[in-house]
């Protein structure tokens, strides 16, 4: 039962990580529509799109985080803790009880990503937004995924074969 509500605590706590970013980027994307732009401005958007689109939500979401959230979401069920359950959603983005090259690479990815959001809160717009529309994109491609992950791990057929990377496994 503990392992259970371990892996949906961790599952929710991530979606509403998540979820908190959309809706704290979500004001800077919409305030485009009511902009006049340039054709410099619309490339940017596309780039800005298509960049994010592919790189943070089919490349570094759908194809590496989301099948190993689920898979430490899985990996948690079947090997509670009280830690590990009251840190769900930490454990299952990989913060602790992970390899080594996991943890390195969690932590080298948020601090990235607190810098970026720190660089890009300076841009005006309609620049912010351009960016924003990106992160949009790609933030909301990532969390179906890690529910459609999530999903495949627990209640599709077969047996899930993503490692959950840690350090016995």
């Amino acid at each position: 039962m503990a392992g259970t509500i371990g892996a949906l605590w961790g599952i929710l706590g991530l979606s509403l990580i998540l979820a908190r970013g959309l809706g704290c980027i979500y004001p800077f994307a919409h305030d485009l529509c009511g902009m006049k732009f340039g054709a410099v401005h619309w490339i940017g958007l596309a780039v800005s799109l298509i960049f994010m689109g592919y790189a943070e939500g089919y490349k570094g979401f759908q194809l590496k985080f989301a099948p190993r959230v689920a898979a430490r979401a899985l990996y948690l069920k079947n090997n509670p803790t009280f830690v590990r359950v009251l840190f769900a959603p930490f454990f299952v983005m990989g913060y602790f009880h992970a390899t080594k090259k996991r943890k390195i690479i969690s932590f080298s990815i948020t601090a990235m990503v607190i810098l970026l959001i720190v660089g890009v809160s300076q841009l005006t717009q309609p620049w912010r937004g351009i960016i924003d529309a990106g992160v949009l994109l790609g933030l909301g491609w990532g969390l179906l995924s890690v529910w459609v992950y999530s999903f495949k791990a627990f209640f599709g057929k077969g047996e899930y074969t993503i490692s959950p990377e840690t350090p016995d496994s």
